[in-house]
């Protein structure tokens, strides 16, 4: 008995290794999972941080925007062209209304955003762009509904007041893009990046890269739409987008404003002494005497009592007047000024993927189709351009980034200036009388033989291209403007963050409103000389006097640098601090 109980004793104390073993299996898979939730969940985390994050939202937030105006700009070309029987006149009409009222009101526009709260400024910008293109769809879904109706009543005076509401309504939506742009792109971006300079050019570069990849498919995404459906269920997919993008950047510009306290803090705006006071620095380096600008300040001031006795009209008149010409003396006294009236100049050319380029090259034989592939090529062209600004920013300098980008654009141009002598060039300076044309030839065809691209409008009958001799001009145009594409987006982002980083927050609404009313009305100059020289035999000289323009603009940059580079060397700085200062 002492024996079996002693064995069972001995069996029963004995220690089961292989529950053991299977215990610490168990624990090592335990830890092992344990592991894998935290790491997972710190990837969740910090996922979902970036997401939340406040650059993240505003990449959201111009997404839409852009792919919206996108949208909105190639759809209403084609609806005026429709609208008015496929007769040019309204979209004239309404890109002369645009450029002039950004011209006129950019200033004020600019002065608006410096004077109130950011978040109230974007917030209004936001619904008046939105609403704006809503009740403009509105109104084109009417007329495309019920045209017949509205062109009998009151003996056609009811379908001009359509015209007019429709360009109105666009405008004042442009004009809220623009103020947008400038708030989000130009302001804010710079506040929530601080003093990081890398990461300001990093967003700029990636707001740029979006805009070029929603460039080809926005026109194309509601052109489709267009094309199988109608135009009124275009109006209406572009009215559905605008509502929910409207929810969408509210509620994300609202949360980026709370995220980064920062853009509550706006600066006041300076006047008289303390605007002077801020200016002395400057003033002395440009070797003007400050008793100059004190009695320049002192005859631009307007004796309140002579004022008063205006009616409230014209004192409000007078304010704003003032207001304007304050705002262009603001943007001429800035250091940046050259740069940003170079990149101005850059506006004034044929040699880019607008409608005259592509109206063009369809004259020349070349297809809807080509002109589609050689679009995308551009816009991936322009985002080799982002990518190079940032690599040479990073190497060079900014300063230096742009003499390098401005030396790309001109030498790839040069082969725009080659194509014009090419063979298949119908390059003629003895066509004169660019206005020769029968009264009763339609200006543009039949309803059914309009394609729509990108960007422009191509018909096929009274305006059938015809096949060139050689396609080498051809071939030699569009490959100096893709080419001149990667210098151009490179140079455009380097002028961009050099007004962001040189401009007071006080005055950065007012510069940049400025700027765009310059942009503008270079642009506006440049489609006046097309309507001087329209003949495709006259591209040639238009394609000259762009490439005047361009190296005007980058000739005013390369006087900046130098001032520039000049002034760091004057300066009480040791060289490591110099360097340093010049590269960023």
């Amino acid at each position: 008995m002492g024996h079996k109980f002693t064995t069972k004793a001995l069996s029963y104390s004995q220690p089961d290794f292989s529950l053991h073993r299977g215990n610490e299996t168990h624990v090592s898979l335990t830890r092992f999972t344990w592991k894998c939730l935290s790491w997972f969940g710190c990837v969740l985390g910090a996922t979902l941080n970036s997401l939340l994050g406040p650059r993240f939202l505003v990449y959201v937030s111009c997404a839409l925007s852009i792919w919206g105006d996108r949208m909105w700009h190639f759809a209403l070309s084609v609806f005026l062209i429709e609208l008015y029987g496929h007769n040019l006149l309204l979209t004239a009409v309404f890109g002369l209304v645009v450029a002039g009222s950004v011209l006129v009101f950019g200033v004020l526009i600019g002065d608006w955003i410096d004077r109130k709260p950011r978040n109230k400024v974007a917030h209004a910008s936001l619904f008046l762009q939105n609403s704006s293109v809503t009740a403009c769809c509105m109104v084109l879904m009417l007329v495309f509904s019920y045209k017949s109706e509205i062109e009998r009543i009151g003996q056609g005076w009811l379908m001009v007041a359509c015209y007019v509401a429709v360009i109105i309504l666009a405008d004042l939506a442009n004009l809220a893009s623009t103020a947008l742009t400038i708030t989000i792109q130009r302001d804010w971006i710079v506040v929530i990046t601080g003093d990081n300079r890398s990461q300001l050019a990093g967003m700029n570069a990636m707001i740029r890269r979006m805009d070029q990849i929603i460039n080809i498919f926005a026109p194309l995404s509601v052109g489709q739409v267009m094309t199988w459906a109608s135009n009124v269920i275009g109006c209406g997919f572009i009215l559905g987008w605008n509502l929910v993008s409207l929810l969408v950047e509210f509620l994300f510009l609202s949360k980026v404003y709370q995220l980064v306290p920062q853009l509550a803090a706006k600066p006041r705006r300076y006047t008289g002494d303390s605007f002077l006071k801020r200016q002395l620095e400057l003033i002395s380096s440009q070797g003007g005497p400050l008793r100059d600008v004190m009695e320049g300040n002192r005859h631009d001031s307007v004796n309140p009592d002579v004022t008063s006795r205006f009616p409230l009209g014209l004192r409000k008149i007078q304010r704003l007047v003032r207001t304007c010409c304050d705002g262009w003396k603001t943007y001429c006294r800035q250091t940046v000024f050259l740069a940003g009236l170079g990149l101005a100049f850059l506006y004034t050319t044929v040699l880019g993927f607008d409608c005259i380029t592509t109206g063009y090259a369809y004259t020349q034989g070349i297809g809807g189709s080509l002109l589609s592939l050689l679009m995308a090529i551009s816009a991936f062209s322009g985002l080799v351009g982002t990518i190079l600004f940032t690599r040479l920013r990073r190497s060079y300098g900014l300063v230096h980034t742009g003499i390098i980008s401005s030396c790309l654009h001109i030498v790839c141009l040069l082969l725009c200036v080659f194509s014009v002598f090419a063979p298949g060039s119908p390059f003629d300076l003895g066509v004169v009388s660019p206005f020769e044309r029968n009264i009763n030839q339609p200006i543009l065809p039949g309803r059914s033989t309009i394609h729509w691209t990108n960007n422009t409008v191509l018909m096929d009958g009274a305006q059938e291209s015809t096949q060139p001799e050689s396609y080498i001009s051809i071939i030699l145009l569009f490959s100096g403007v893709i080419l001149a594409r990667i210098g151009l987006w490179s140079f455009d982002l380097t002028v961009t963050q050099l007004l962001q980083e040189n401009i007071a927050d006080s005055e950065r609404g007012t510069v940049n409103g400025v700027q765009c009313s310059m942009n503008y009305l270079m642009d506006l100059i440049h489609f006046i000389l097309v309507i001087l020289a329209p003949a495709p035999q006259q591209f040639g000289l238009l394609v000259f006097i762009s490439i005047l323009f361009v190296i005007i603009g980058h000739t005013m940059y390369f006087v900046y640098a130098r001032r520039f580079r000049k002034q760091n060397l004057h300066t009480q700085k040791t060289p490591e601090k110099d360097r340093e200062a010049f590269l960023t």
